[in-house]
């Protein structure tokens, strides 16, 4: 694990930035404590990371919970008893994970995860304008369209225009020269430049900048537009910001409910995490979906205990880490071991981290997801992948992360059909002799119940005294609603004068008596035809 240490450790540095104000945000947005999210983040690094198959998956609080944790709170009573429900829901978890619930991941298409990437690359970039030009009522973590302050993502924006701080504006185009010159020129320079990441020396500088502005009439950065960790006077006020579940709930129908809708939504959110970061891997690892399921009910269970908020796999956070060149699990491990140190140690040092700083670095993790090259790539590709592309991006822009997606698969899962609908069989007119038309149908390898539309339609339109050749020699696979079809249809045949051949690997039959007993060896659903 500690091979690819010289990478990792770096890596983990920029995650740890990118994670710091969005597990407060969330925790705001959430209508949570603010170390709830640090002790989710810290969870989510140090325990799912050392237990998760991933090599670049970093978990932590997630956007997509924050509506169901800020209802679920009022709902069930308080704080502590939604603490039950996080502590079920990674029971069930680990229930999915030994039920190999985590195939479920695969059957999303591949356009479909591209448009989820490049939707959450916008996304990023549009929310980070405000905080990049000091302008902060909608809290960092807030990744919804409709936003919890009453506006929206460009309602926000141009609000910003009237509200813009020069300080912040400042440190922030600093911060964001600062990146552009490490990530194009210095790091191709030396060793040095790879092993002290950009981010770092952007912090590094907004610090800096924020002390030396202070008293100042025009560039200084008011606190409301500072990272805002909790800072506890003594070791008792630090331990005191711990919650525990209260298990007298847990006979509340309403937490079970609870607990299953964290538990299945922490999940879906997991797996498409995970085939998203296994897309952007260079490496191209592929991460075990059951393991990572086991790994993600641990994490919450743990979370649950002590307070924090529910945690799944998040692709901002994965992305940071890929991008800054993580390599095995190490790197989300080490940034959940720097958020806990830090917030124990340097709260007050973490508290002068200007967020226009932090929205700088969030650009460019934003603008490597959403590289306007990709949108053409999709469109030369061909609206089979183009369409449920370009749907989920916008859904994820205008709604949120999982209505967006799943707005895309709905789309994605149209297309199937109509292609489906398209490719069942072929028509071939061979010729017109005494009398009769000759039509060939020939059957796809594979034929379900999504065909019956289609061949249903073209049975219908035969004409009278026809000649039809059905032929199967290269199907492999016949659903019992299609031959119930033909069965149909060699009834109807006889009245409109229509003859049958039936070509198949086990011969040729003029007009079947019964397609049922010609096809089936013994009675079951559905038939493989060999």
């Amino acid at each position: 694990m500690f091979k690819h240490l010289k990478s990792d450790l770096p890596a983990s540095v920029v995650v740890f930035f990118v994670a710091l104000p969005l597990c407060l945000g969330i925790a705001l947005a959430s209508g949570a404590p603010l170390f709830s999210g640090l002790i989710a983040g810290i969870v989510g690094g140090v325990v799912v990371g050392g237990l998760s198959g991933s090599k670049i998956g970093v978990s932590g609080p997630a956007a997509g919970l924050a509506a169901i944790v800020l209802t679920a709170i009022g709902a069930l009573g308080g704080y502590q008893n939604f603490l039950v429900a996080v502590v079920l829901g990674g029971i069930i978890q680990i229930l999915f994970g030994l039920l190999k619930a985590g195939v479920i991941g695969y059957y999303f298409p591949s356009s479909v995860i591209k448009g989820m990437l490049t939707g959450i690359g916008i996304i990023i970039i549009l929310k980070q304008i405000p905080h990049f030009f000091g302008y902060d009522p909608d809290p960092e973590g807030d990744f919804a369209f409709f936003q919890v302050d009453g506006k929206n993502t460009f309602s926000e924006i141009l609000e910003t225009v009237n509200n813009i701080s020069p300080g912040a504006t400042l440190i922030a185009v600093i911060g964001l020269a600062i990146l552009l010159l490490w990530d194009k020129v210095l790091s191709k320079k030396g060793k040095i430049f790879q092993l002290v990441q950009g981010p770092l020396v952007a912090v590094a500088i907004g610090i800096l900048f924020f002390i030396l502005t202070q008293n100042h009439e025009v560039l200084a950065i008011s606190s409301d537009h500072l990272v805002s960790v909790p800072v506890p006077e003594d070791a008792a006020s630090f331990f005191g910001q711990f919650s525990f579940p209260n298990f007298s709930a847990i006979t509340n129908v309403e937490v079970w409910i609870t607990a299953f809708t964290i538990a299945l939504v922490a999940s879906l959110e997991t797996l498409l995490c995970v085939e998203a970061t296994d897309k952007l891997d260079p490496n191209k690892n592929v991460t075990p979906t059951n393991r990572e399921l086991l790994a993600q009910g641990a994490g919450n269970i743990i979370s649950g205990m002590i307070g924090g908020l529910p945690i799944t796999q998040v692709i901002v956070r994965s992305s940071a880490n890929i991008q800054s060149g993580g390599r095995s699990k190490l790197s989300a491990i080490i940034h959940g071991f720097l958020l806990l140190i830090s917030v124990i140690l340097i709260p007050r040092i973490l508290n002068m981290i200007p967020l226009s700083v932090l929205a700088a670095i969030l650009f460019i993790v934003g603008f490597k997801l959403a590289k306007p090259a990709l949108f053409k790539k999709m469109y030369q590709l061909g609206w089979k992948q183009s369409i449920p592309f370009y749907v989920t991006v916008f859904g994820i822009v205008f709604t949120d992360l999982l209505v967006g997606i799943s707005l895309g698969l709905a789309v994605g899962i149209v297309v199937i059909l109509l292609k489906s609908y398209q490719n069942s069989h072929f028509l071939h007119i061979e010729d017109k002799s005494n009398g009769k038309h000759r039509i060939k149908m020939t059957l796809a390898e594979e034929v379900t119940f999504f065909n019956k539309g289609a061949i249903l339609k073209e049975l219908d339109s035969l004409p009278r005294d026809t000649y039809l050749e059905i032929d199967i020699l290269k199907t492999r696979y016949l659903d019992n609603d299609i031959i119930e079809i033909l069965e149909d249809f060699s009834f109807k045949a006889k009245e409109r004068n229509i003859d049958i051949q039936l070509i198949s690997k086990r011969g040729v039959v003029e007009n079947p008596p019964s397609f049922i007993g010609f096809f089936e060896e013994r009675p079951k659903s559905k038939l493989s035809l060999s």
